[in-house]
């Protein structure tokens, strides 16, 4: 199967990551005439922007009674996560605006960081946004794999003119918080890097729902407001790569090339450009560098795994889903299938862990529902192995 790889700041976790060093953009990179208008206005004008009902909100009695008891940034994020008032939901499908996610009272991280940010600006309190050092986690959809970085922010009251420092009064705001999430190393970004992450994010969503025309509009915006942003060219070259223009895909990867020279997705999403413009032999030599660099590509033992399910190696495959699952434990699709292999060996025990961990771990609320009457259904049968697929 072809792999097309996106640095997104979604997916799984949800996030982004962070900019590279500011570099305009290469002449020649956008090809506008060779694409459909998008389905829809494409910009970040109106990203942090209050709606009508968020105003109302910030005056309603059950809100200030928060900020009262509980000052200011305390009182804000009681209101939000507590789920004492709002009860908002985590939840990874779609990157958001702050009033979208306020309306949809769900987001994945960076709509609920876009969120926070649009209401403790509102009430006069001082923002930062954080990209997090954490260790690379990966999701697909489709034949689309996706890097997932992450970000946070930090809320908390102004400054007044004095320079601001990490430990002053701040509080971090995680929203997949591993133990200790404010302790992890991060570093901050500014309001551009946050605006082209969420049109990349858009850009993404895009290419995952078939809109080609909508992914170039999106990835082109995320790098005309913060040209730094890498993530935002591997995006581009994606969506030309789909669109048939492999000479401004691999256009768009060298230039992540030029930057990162050993951005691994770029050089896999290279690979096949290459191949297709009948440069084999380039394409080879770019196929040995980047598995020196990444041995063991992401999902290569899902794959084997699932390869293994339908040749009837159950044992097999339960091993290779157990490695994918100790590499990346929050992945609630490595745990589902690993569920799989183990009720086809008889082990139901250990198949309802795991579609218990696949529950806990899946952000998004199509997979929680399967998954959670596929659950039910076992819960209540004995001996259905053959039953469950």
């Amino acid at each position: 199967m072809r792999r097309l790889i996106l640095l997104l700041a979604i997916l799984l976790a949800g996030c982004a990551s962070g900019p590279s060093p500011s570099s305009a953009p290469p002449p020649g990179l956008f090809a506008d005439a060779t694409f459909k208008a998008p389905s829809a206005p494409v910009g970040g004008a109106d990203l942090f922007t209050l709606s009508p009902a968020m105003h109302a909100y910030l005056e309603s009695p059950a809100f200030r009674s928060l900020l009262r008891s509980h000052g200011e940034a305390r009182g804000l994020i009681e209101a939000l996560y507590r789920k004492t008032d709002l009860q908002l939901e985590y939840e990874s499908s779609r990157t958001r605006t702050a009033a979208e996610t306020y309306a949809a009272r769900k987001g994945n991280c960076l709509s609920l960081v876009i969120m926070t940010a649009a209401f403790a600006r509102e009430l006069g309190m001082r923002v930062v946004f954080r990209s997090v050092d954490i260790e690379e986690e990966w999701a697909r959809d489709g034949d689309l794999y996706m890097s997932v970085g992450h970000v946070n922010v930090a809320i908390g009251p102004r400054s007044d003119g004095l320079a601001y420092k990490s430990s002053g009064g701040m509080i971090v705001v995680d929203f997949l918080p591993p133990k200790d999430a404010e302790k992890l190393l991060a570093h901050e970004l500014d309001e551009s890097d946050i605006v082209a992450l969420f049109m990349n994010n858009r850009a993404a969503e895009s290419l995952t729902q078939g809109a080609v025309d909508d992914a170039y509009w999106w990835s082109r915006a995320a790098i005309q407001a913060s040209p730094s942003t890498t993530i935002a060219y591997n995006t581009l070259g994606v969506a030309y790569q789909r669109h048939g223009d492999l000479a401004m895909a691999e256009r768009a990867f060298r230039t992540v090339l030029g930057r990162e020279p050993e951005n691994v997705a770029a050089m896999k999403n290279l690979v096949p450009v290459l191949v297709a413009l009948g440069r084999t032999g380039e394409a080879q030599a770019l196929a040995k560098r980047a598995a020196s660099i990444e041995p063991v590509a992401p999902f290569a033992y899902f794959n084997k795994g699932v390869a293994a399910m339908q040749a009837g190696d159950f044992d097999k495959a339960r091993t290779l889903f157990a490695r994918e699952v100790k590499r990346a434990p929050y992945y609630d699709e490595f745990h589902f299938w690993l569920a799989l292999a183990c009720l086809r060996l008889g082990e139901t025990a250990e198949a309802r862990k795991e579609l218990s961990l696949a529950i806990d771990t899946t952000n998004r609320s199509n997979n929680r529902d399967l998954y959670s009457a596929k659950l039910s259904y076992l819960r209540s049968q004995v001996g259905l192995a053959t039953k469950f697929n």
